[in-house]
This record gives structure tokens, sequence and C-alpha cells, in this order.
């Protein structure tokens, strides 16, 4: 009230008219800034342009809900477009418009999220989602799949989860429609040593991709990282041999000299899937060996168990793996990723992004790091390659130790999923341009344009 009888003194004294109306305060000092009009475009990379939260958007409409802070917006360096969320923490999907954070479209989903959901150009979402009760609990377990429509309705619903193996983190819709599914199997028993297994678990889980074709939900093809081993511990046991001469294969005694504790089975940890339709490979992001694994998807499913078959003759062996050589015992070289997430190819190029976590006692903070592949005929000749930086980004405020990811904007940009933070929009020259905070744990963001088929399939 004294607030209001000083603006009216003010404009008395000022010798307001009949049409113009003196100002009435009916919010608070927070509330009003919110609610300044500026929130489409802020030159200052500095300035917080909108305190986010459901309180912000009551300002415009009771109905709106905002999903946290637009921290930085150079409105004319960044790319115009929707982010579509994965909020793991929280089992949440939704499109949010960038300029405010605004959500503009949420799913509805029958279970908890199992990490990935990717909208698809027909407006459908492809998602993984959590069984509820799985045998083992891992971090980024799932153990179902599903493709969900627009109004809701579930168009595919398919559960891999068992004693003997379960779904995990990630999953890619192919050009033919099927999809790439990652997954973990059990090992235990005879079987450990008999494979050459020397570690100090009973019981451990390995790594496997299979693809599977939503019409029939038949499993049409497999890779196990089971059948691609070396040990140099005991030559009596298979997969015997020396683990530096055999970069094709995976070492299965390898425990990384910074890990604290025991990997309580989970041994390798993989956690994204990249499909490189243009040379049908499968790029593995391999948490706990900090390196990711090239493989050869034009092989048959028997070929896949072989060191031969399909378009680079090395049936399921490793065509070529970066990021740590330590894994299979190379020193001399240096190691590059200290746990990392999210291969993704940059498009038009041979190049790739991957997000580098980083580790608190040797590498406290998160590096996006862009490399230069091999060329494809050099393919099959040798495994172990120690990439070229093209182009990275650390700041002193990125690190997540788990989770987060990169993609390549059309403009050149950016996007940048800090895990336990939001998302930052970064450009060639390395210039913040964007960023979001939220209270979630995102396990990714994917850009959307504004005119996508996707989104005009949300009508939106």
């Amino acid at each position: 009230m004294k607030k209001f009888i000083l603006i009216l003194l003010v404009a008395i004294i000022s010798g307001c008219t009949a049409d113009t109306e003196p100002f009435v305060d009916t919010k608070d000092d927070e509330e009003v800034a919110e609610d300044d009009g500026s929130e489409n475009e802020v030159d200052n990379p500095d300035v917080d342009n909108n305190d986010g939260g459901e309180e912000s958007g009551e300002s415009e409409n009771e109905s709106d809900i905002y999903a946290g802070d637009i921290v930085t917006y150079v409105s004319e360096k960044t790319q115009d477009g929707y982010v579509l969320v994965n909020d793991a923490s929280n089992n949440r999907v939704y499109l949010m418009d960038k300029t405010d954070a605004k959500i503009l479209y949420e799913w509805d989903l029958p279970s908890g999220i199992g990490n990935d959901a990717e909208l698809l150009d027909n407006g459908n979402l492809l998602v993984a989602l959590t069984d509820s009760d799985p045998a083992y609990t891992f971090g980024g377990y799932g153990g179902r799949m599903a493709m969900v429509a627009p109004s809701g309705d579930l168009l595919w619903d398919y559960e891999y989860s068992d004693e003997l193996n379960l779904a995990h983190h990630d999953l890619e819709i192919l050009p033919n429609g099927n999809v790439l599914v990652l997954a973990w199997e059990k090992k235990e028993g005879n079987e450990l040593n008999e494979n050459g297994y020397y570690g100090e678990d009973d019981v451990i889980y390995i790594e496997k991709v299979f693809e599977i074709d939503r019409r029939t939900n038949q499993i049409v093809w497999e890779w196990s990282s089971w059948d691609h081993l070396v040990q140099d511990v005991n030559s009596d046991s298979k997969n015997f041999g020396v683990v530096k001469e055999n970069t094709d294969k995976i070492n299965i005694n390898y425990m990384d000299q910074y890990k604290e504790g025991s990997y309580n089975g989970d041994i390798m940890h993989a956690n994204a899937l990249e499909y490189d339709k243009e040379n049908d490979l499968i790029y593995i992001s391999v948490n706990f060996f900090s390196e990711v694994w090239v493989i050869d998807h034009s092989t048959t499913t028997a070929q896949a168990k072989t060191g031969a078959g399909g378009n680079f003759n090395k049936g399921g062996d490793i065509l070529f793996r970066f990021g740590n050589p330590e894994a299979y015992n190379d020193f001399s070289n240096p190691r590059l990723f200290f746990h990392n997430h999210n291969p993704t190819l940059v498009p038009g190029t041979n190049r790739i992004l991957v997000y580098s976590n980083g580790l608190p006692v040797v590498d406290p903070h998160s590096t996006v790091y862009e490399l230069i592949l091999p060329e494809i005929n050099e393919l099959g000749t040798k495994a172990n390659f120690n990439p070229e930086i093209y182009w990275s980004f650390a700041d002193p405020d990125l690190f997540s130790a788990k989770v987060s990811g990169a993609h390549r904007l059309p403009n050149g940009n950016t996007l940048i999923t800090e895990g336990t933070y939001g998302y930052w929009e970064v450009t060639p020259q390395k210039e913040v341009v964007w960023k979001f905070e939220g209270d979630g744990f995102f396990w990714r963001g994917y850009h959307y344009d504004l005119n996508s088929f996707a989104t005009d399939n949300l009508n939106l």
C-alpha cells in the first residue's frame, strides 16, 4: 500500500493525464523482473533473463510450465529450435522452448525411463523404459522399450528382461525401422575361468548389442563382447594371448587403475550407441574402459561371433577403438578419456563428438572432444587408433561425472548436456551463447528445428 501511495503521489505531481493510468504493483520485485518483456532476447550472455520455475509461467498464463532457468541467451548467435529433454531423475521426457524454457509438450510414459528417448519425424517417441521387476539394477538399467504415439497410445511395447539378459541405457532406430539395443548378459560359474576371467567377481555382466524387428519382435542380429576376448593371465584358459598385440579383442581382466571399489560384476558398463548408416558401423561407448569401440554391423549373426566376414572381413572383432590405450596395455600413447558418454557423428564430416566426463582425482572437469575418424579404407588393418583432436570445449563450470553428451547443431554450434546441471550451447569459437539450468538429471538433449516434421506432427 505504501508503494501504491508513493507511485500515485509521483503521478499527480508529474501531472498525469486521464489516459495515463498510474501503474499499480500487485507483485513483489522479483516477479516484476520476470515479467519485464525481455525474455526472448538478451544480448549480454551473463544476464539471467528468466527466473524459471512455474511462477515465471504464471505471470503469462497460469497453465504454462517452465522447466528451469535460461541463464544465458545470445539470440543472434543461438540456434533456433526446441530441445527434447530426457530427465532421468524425474522420469520425464518433454520438449522445451529454448527462448524461455517453457515446456511445450510432455509425454505420459507407461513406466520410468531407462535413459534414452528420441522423437521421430512422424511424431512418435522411441523410448527406453524400466522393467517393473528387473533381476539387477545397475545404473542405466531398462528392460523395456516402447514406441509412443503423440496421442499417448502405445504403438510398440517390448520387454527384454530376465535372469540372464537386461536391456540398458540406449537404443537407436535403424533405417529399416528395426531397433538397435544395448544389453547386459549375465555370466557366472565355470564359464568365467574357462574363458579367462580372473577378476574378483563371481558373477559378471558383459555387453552385447542386438537388433529387433518391431513387426515380429524377433531378434534378427546380435553381437556379443563375450565372443571377442583376450586375456594374459592363464595359458590354460581360452582367449590367452598378448593383450597389446590383440587390440581387436577385449581384455576381459582390464581394470582401470583409477577405479575405486568393486565393479559389482558390471565390468564394462557400456552406456551409448551411435549408428553410422553410411558405413553400417556401430559405435559403442564403454564407460569403465573409457573407450569407444567400433564394430561392423554388415555381418550376419554367425559372422559377428568370429573374426572374419562382413564388409571389412573382421567379423565381430573390434574394427577400431579410441580413448584409452591403457585398456590394451599400451602406456606409450596418451589417454584421452576418463569415462565417456554419447559418441555422435558430426553430419557431413569424418568426425565424431564424445563427452569425456572426467575423474576428480585425475581430470576434475568434463571435456567435449571432436575427433577425426580414420579413413574407411584403413578399417580392419589395425584396431588401435589414436585420434587427432579437431576441436574441443572445456570450462571450469562444466563437470558431470555421469551421463551427459554433445550434438552438433545445424548452425555449427554444439549443444552440450551437462547431466547434473542442464544444457549449454557453444559456438565454434567456444563462446557460450545459451545455457539452461534445471532441477533434474539430464541424460541427453536432442535438437529439433522449429519447422521439423517431428514437431509439426505434435501440432506445435
